[in-house]
């Protein structure tokens, strides 16, 4: 398996095609996997805020004034959000109106100019499929894309890659019903490839490296077309809740 990097040096804006900067960068293959970061995305998208622009209501500034952030980045993360997970230690986990348990609704001021905060894409999956799509009607290369941001883990230490949009291929590997090397069935092992290949790709990409986009190649999949929220665990399973 191969991880191939593709550099793009300009900033993205919201006039730029980036299936066309992908196409132009890079020769692709039938059965590519393409890791796209979700910041592209988003500034492609026009997600990204004036901070300006933003009035705190009452119920940001108050946590503001507990936790040190700016009240009109908490009124986003409250605006991005479905609920409140847990605010500790300077730390504010949400469940995201996609459904992702994250930090901040993924609400960022970093790669942006100041002033300025950039947020997820609306619907990451729709965003994966439109540039499939593009790829697949201006080169007939089918194609497989991925949207990755950063994320923390419960219970470990650092951050790594996961799946926020897919399209042409399943999350999920499921083993279930297969024998074990001891002639075991397994019952309940799935595999959530989306987030490892994201977070192999994350290897390449770096934060610094104007990498915002790699392919997998060699990675044996079927093209599905399949949603993120396959990733996302059902609140009637969460254990901590």
């Amino acid at each position: 398996m191969q991880i191939i990097p593709i550099h793009i040096e300009k900033e993205i804006e919201s006039s730029d095609d980036i299936s066309k900067l992908i196409i132009n960068s890079a020769d692709l293959n039938d059965g590519d996997i393409i890791v796209i970061a979700q910041k592209i995305i988003s500034k492609q998208e026009g997600r990204i805020i004036d901070l300006s622009s933003v009035t705190p209501s009452l119920l940001a500034e108050g946590i503001s004034s507990q936790y040190d952030k700016d009240p009109r980045i908490i009124e986003l993360i409250l605006s991005e959000s479905k609920r409140i997970v847990r605010m500790k230690n300077q730390i504010i986990i949400v469940q995201t109106n996609h459904g992702f348990i994250c930090a901040n609704a993924g609400v960022d001021e970093s790669n942006v100019k100041n002033g300025y905060a950039i947020l997820l894409p609306v619907d990451s999956d729709m965003s994966a499929k439109i540039i499939r799509e593009k790829i697949k009607s201006n080169t007939d290369k089918n194609v497989a894309i991925i949207i990755s941001d950063t994320f923390g883990r419960p219970f470990r230490m650092g951050q790594t890659n996961c799946a926020i949009g897919i399209s042409g291929l399943s999350p999920l590997l499921d083993y279930a019903g297969t024998l074990d090397s001891f002639g075991k069935i397994l019952r309940v092992t799935e595999i959530a490839v989306a987030d490892e290949l994201s977070a192999a790709a994350e290897l390449v990409m770096g934060k610094a490296l104007k990498c915002p986009v790699t392919i997998i190649r060699g990675y044996s999949f079927n093209f599905k077309e399949n949603g993120i929220s396959e990733l996302i665990r059902p609140e009637t399973e969460d254990l901590f809740k």
